[in-house]
Parts: C-alpha cells; sequence; structure tokens
C-alpha cells in the first residue's frame, strides 16, 4: 500500500501518488471502472481532475456514487474571473454528480496578467473562496506547467493562502539551475506554511518528435523502462511531503503505483545520468525555448 501522509494543512491523509485523471479523458466508461479497482488495490485515496481533461469528470462520476467517501476529489479551472471561474465549478459538480469537491485548483495561472486577474478584484479567487464559503469547495489551489510555474506560485501565496501547488519535477528540470532555485524556494516555502505540493511530469521522457510511431497516451513521451521509471518516481517521492501526480498514460499507471509503494530511496546521481543517457531524457520546458505545453 502507498504511504499515506497529510495533504497541506487539509486535514486529509492523501496517498503520496495521486490519480492523474487526465488518464480517463477519452477513456470508454467500462475501462475507467478498472482504474477504480486499480486504485483501491494500492490505497489511492486522492483524484486530481481538471474541466479540462475531457470527458474524465464524466468517467469519475459513476465511481462517485459509490466510493465519494473514500476520495480527496480535487478538479481544477482554466477560467481567471469569477463569473467564469464560479459557472466552471459548478458545471464540474454536476458533471462529477457531487455536491462538493474538496479542492479547486486555479489551473496553469502562469501567465502574470492572468494571475493578476484572477487574483484581483472580481477575480476567481475571490469566486472561488465564496464558493468556499457556501460549501461548494473545501480548499482551493494553484498549478502551473513550465520554469516559472514555481516564481508564480510564490508569488500567488504571497497573495492568498491557497491550500495546494502543483508544479514538474523531474531529475532533468531540477538540473536547470533558474528552476532548481525556484523550485527549492517554493519547496521550503511549502514546507514552512504547511501548503500541499503536487508534482507533475516526473517520468516524463522527453517531447515528441516526428519519428516517434509508439501510441501516444500522454503529451510527452514517458519513460518505460522499469528501472528508469522506478528511479524517476523515487526521486520525488524520496523528498519528504511531496506528492506525485500519475501519468495521462494509463498503462503507465500500474508500475507507477508499484513504485510508490515501495520506501522511497533518493536514487544515486549516477544512475539518473545514466538513464538520461541511455534514454535521452531531456527536460521538457527549457526557459527562453520551450516553456508552453
Amino acid at each position: 500500500m502507498i504511504e499515506r501522509i497529510p495533504f497541506g494543512q487539509t486535514g486529509h491523509l492523501s496517498s503520496r501518488a495521486l490519480f492523474g485523471a487526465a488518464a480517463l479523458g477519452s477513456m470508454r466508461q467500462e475501462k475507467a471502472d478498472a482504474i477504480l479497482e486499480l486504485l483501491l488495490e494500492f490505497g489511492v485515496n486522492h483524484i486530481d481532475t481538471a474541466a479540462a481533461y475531457g470527458d474524465s469528470e464524466l468517467r469519475i462520476a459513476p465511481w462517485m456514487k459509490a466510493h465519494r467517501e473514500n476520495f480527496f476529489l480535487a478538479t481544477k479551472t482554466r477560467e481567471r474571473d469569477g463569473p467564469g471561474a464560479r459557472e466552471s465549478l459548478e458545471r464540474s459538480l454536476e458533471r462529477l454528480g457531487v455536491d462538493q469537491v474538496d479542492l479547486i485548483q486555479l489551473h496553469n495561472l502562469v501567465d502574470a496578467h492572468e494571475q493578476e486577474t484572477a487574483l484581483g478584484p472580481e477575480g476567481a479567487v475571490e469566486a472561488l473562496a465564496a464558493a468556499r464559503d457556501e460549501g461548494l469547495v473545501r480548499f482551493i489551489g494553484v498549478t502551473g506547467h513550465g520554469t516559472f510555474a514555481p516564481a508564480r506560485h510564490l508569488e500567488s501565496l504571497r497573495r492568498f493562502p491557497f491550500d495546494s501547488v502543483l508544479a514538474p519535477l523531474n531529475f532533468t528540470m531540477l538540473a536547470q539551475p533558474e528552476y532548481a532555485n525556484d523550485f527549492e524556494e517554493l519547496y521550503s516555502t511549502c514546507r514552512e506554511r504547511g501548503v500541499a505540493f503536487q508534482i507533475i511530469k516526473s517520468i516524463a521522457r522527453r517531447r515528441w518528435t516526428e519519428a516517434d510511431d509508439e501510441p501516444r497516451f500522454s503529451w510527452y513521451r514517458p519513460i518505460r523502462d522499469a528501472g528508469a521509471l522506478r528511479r524517476a518516481v523515487h526521486f520525488v517521492l524520496s523528498r519528504p511531503g511531496l506528492f506525485l501526480n500519475t501519468s495521462s498514460d494509463a498503462t503507465l499507471l500500474r508500475p507507477t503505483l508499484q513504485a510508490a509503494a515501495e520506501a522511497a530511496v533518493a536514487p544515486d546521481e549516477r544512475a539518473m545520468l545514466s538513464d538520461s543517457e541511455a534514454l535521452g531524457i531531456e527536460p521538457l520546458f527549457v526557459r527562453g525555448t520551450s516553456d508552453e505545453v
């Protein structure tokens, strides 16, 4: 079973591997139902979906009828203005078939202008805080992709007491000094304040190229080598307090959860370098070059 630790200051003990429900976006219901059994097998009790994840919320809805009390349920909105965020939340509640979600997150809030709108008067944060007061949601978080995500999260945390953040982390991302500095500052801040810290892109190998002919179940090419995948998972989970969101490639869910169920020991740097060289692992985001999803 996967270890459970406090998800920030929410009072919930979440499994350190969270189910990234983007995997359900284009999946048939019967296949989605089989995923639930796998989550129960490994003790995963936290689901992370989003309004933008295709039919993911609809695929989750049948599970909630029978298992709502077993899961911390999180979704996301891309809306930055108050009315749009409120409408998005209400639509997610309807699609999920629930009266309340545990966490609503501002999806990929890394643009400075969008940040001003969301955190400003009549912005998304104000509307979601009102929805929290009404009992439609319990907690509010913020997510981000790209190399500027940690720095933007620090600014967001300065202006509002978000309950959780989310950012990319793997060996090659942390090898970039600018990103590493921002990430470490955010990590330290979250540890001090009790803010839950979620990680994405942990098993990313590199971006797809035209020469790649394997099925594309995630927007990046994932690590499939068993040993390298295990080390990539342990690279994240060996850090106290971090939560790892599983990939949108459901074919890698079981090996990811198996690795997460083991006691995570920080991999040797030489092994990580060897994996990077042997598999051609590259950072998905490079500042000034490729910061877009």
